[in-house]
């Protein structure tokens, strides 16, 4: 205990000082208080203390996960509208501080020093795997932000300049120093059960989850983006074939190994969502995960953001509530009249995990421990679609001080299944049978038939701007947004799959007939939600007035869909497919150059 506590205190005590320091050292700086290789690195606990600091250091929190998608296109969300204005410049960006470039030190560093380690070679090669493993992290991290990065595989002195100094490495490069790290932590990394235990520990299999991630990622960046945004350099021939070969390899590799599978004991109206409310992981389908114990006062209070207007309301819009398919198969987009069904009826014969992800007619909180029927709350929710996939169903806990110990998944089984589907319909691979062991059995355990459309789905051939007419990937498309909804992937989505646009386009709501009439929408039979263009001089009691004011609209004028903060500017540029270089990083560093279109 006394050899976890001084390691974790010397790394802290690292961190801060990174944290302190310029950006010109931010890969140099001497601690006085740092793990000494020499002396530290002896014994596998050693190794297994300082790497276990980089899950602390770097695995993202419960909140980066569960509002990770606020800037995507199927939410909306004021809080996120900066980026997408003409007043965002490189004097706003951030992300390239010294306590960013610190973690990759911490990891150079170990590698440079772990080998002192008087262990077998089996227990250096799977700690260098979990260390690179993190360096592949890192380096993606920074590439989907930033493009054409610094690369830098090793600590390095202060008085290398040329080094320190040094002006970025082409995307192409550093990527294939990810797929390097990455392929090294799958095959060295170790499997051990023990490894396995609340899914939070990297191994093997978190490795080939992550690389079909990153490999998919940069596969399909590649096809849907003529060049690299961040040099205007055009990719060489093959190399998006590369990366999605690499993605169809992980997958298989895990889903031949058969640790893994989709939960479902039984009942498809809760398995869903059991996923995301759990105190323990569900580690039958959750490969990697980030686990909190109240008895450790290891918590988080996601609830206060799915229900308090002070954290800003993660809305989903009715183009994507759109896309859940009706029980039997079929679109909900081919009933006669979609676009006018209330919110009460919207939920009828459809794929359970629509009233598994949003509040429904019948869902219920408890209040004072008795379960209280609760409607969309539009003072929140801006939208009528108010997200519960996260949430527990109990009022008490959404205070910002009340403590959630539910754990969070990071990678489950099933995304690995839709990575294979799309990076084998993306080869032109896919058939009947990736169809079967993919998409049919997602759909089966939410209640939906399985049917492989024969023609493409006009509506999903609308939402993606007609720029994908193939019915397979369409229908991959619409299955990842809806299975893997708010698991902070679909940013990343829209910015490989080149859809930038559908970041401008207008922000949807519920179906409102009339103004002034009073609605139910918590389906008990009584009115309780009215909304009205300007403020009532009296008011009914037990109704809440939604008031539109000049930032909300109805599509129709006095009827139609909601339209939500209509006086946002936001708009969509294709240099914002990668990040300004921070002003404070090129005033140290003038070689690091701007990326394309934000110069000042």
């Amino acid at each position: 205990m006394k050899t976890v506590m001084k390691v974790t205190k010397y790394i802290s005590a690292a961190a801060l000082l990174l944290c302190l320091g310029s950006c010109s050292d931010f890969l140099t700086q001497g601690d006085p208080n740092k793990v000494d290789g020499p002396t530290y690195f002896r014994t596998e606990n050693d190794l297994r203390v300082y790497t276990n600091g980089f899950i602390e250091n770097m695995l993202p929190s419960a909140l980066d996960i569960a509002t990770g998608d606020a800037r995507a296109d199927y939410l909306a969300y004021r809080g996120e509208y900066q980026y997408l204005t003409d007043n965002y410049d490189a004097d706003d960006q951030g992300g390239w501080s010294t306590g960013v470039w610190g973690r990759l030190r911490n990891i150079n560093y170990f590698l440079d020093n772990f080998r002192r380690a008087d262990v077998s070679e089996d227990i250096l090669l799977h700690y260098e795997g979990v260390a690179r493993f993190w360096r592949a992290i890192f380096y993606f991290d920074m590439v989907k932000t930033f493009g054409a990065v610094p690369f830098y595989d090793t600590e390095i002195s202060s008085d290398d300049r040329e080094r320190l100094y040094k002006g970025r490495d082409n995307r192409e490069y550093v990527m294939q120093k990810v797929l390097e790290d990455i392929n090294f932590a799958c095959e060295n990394c170790s499997d051990s059960p023990e490894l396995l235990i609340n899914s939070s520990r990297i191994n093997r299999y978190i490795a080939l989850a992550v690389k079909s991630r990153i490999c998919l990622f940069e596969g399909t960046y590649r096809k849907y983006h003529e060049a690299d945004p961040s040099t205007g350099d055009y990719w060489r021939e093959d190399e998006s074939a590369l990366y999605l070969g690499e993605c169809v390899s992980a997958c298989e590799a895990l889903m031949n190994a058969g640790v893994y599978s989709l939960y479902a004991p039984g009942n498809t109206s809760v398995q869903y969502r059991e996923l995301f409310t759990s105190t323990s992981v569900i580690t039958k389908e959750v490969i990697w995960a980030r686990v909190y114990d109240e008895s450790l006062s290891a918590v988080h209070n996601l609830n206060c953001y799915f229900t308090n207007m002070q954290y800003g309301s993660y809305s989903p819009v009715k183009q994507f509530i759109n896309t859940y398919l009706n029980t039997d198969g079929t679109p909900f987009t081919n009933k006669p009249g979609y676009e006018t069904i209330p919110f009460t009826s919207e939920f009828e014969g459809r794929d359970l995990r629509l009233r598994q992800s949003i509040r429904y007619p019948g869902y219920t909180r408890l209040s004072g421990g008795f379960p209280v029927r609760t409607a969309p709350d539009y003072n929140y929710s801006v939208t009528g679609y108010q997200p519960i996939k996260w949430l527990i169903d109990d009022t008490s806990m959404d205070s910002n001080t009340s403590p959630c110990a539910t754990c969070i998944p990071i990678i489950r089984y099933a995304e690995i299944l839709l990575n294979y589907a799309e990076a084998k319909a993306e080869l032109g691979q896919f058939d009947a049978a990736v169809w079967n062991k993919t998409i049919k059995p997602l759909r089966e355990r939410s209640g939906v038939k399985s049917v492989r459309p024969s023609v493409a789905d006009p509506y999903m051939k609308d939402y993606f701007l007609g720029r994908v007419t193939d019915a397979d990937l369409l229908e991959i498309r619409r299955e990842r947004g809806i299975e893997l909804f708010m698991e902070n992937l679909r940013w990343d989505d829209d910015m490989r799959w080149a859809m930038g646009d559908l970041l401008q386009r207008e922000w949807l709501g519920v179906y409102v007939g009339e103004l002034g009439k009073v609605y139910d929408m918590d389906g008990d039979g009584v009115g309780e939600t009215c909304f009205v263009a300007n403020t009532p001089s009296s008011r009914q009691a037990g109704v809440t007035y939604r008031v539109l004011g000049s930032d909300f609209s109805l599509t129709g004028g006095t009827s139609g869909n909601l339209k939500c903060y209509i006086q946002l500017n936001r708009r969509w540029d294709d240099r914002k497919y990668v990040h300004p270089i921070p002003t404070n990083a090129l005033n140290v560093n003038e070689n690091l150059g701007q990326n394309p279109g934000w110069e000042k």
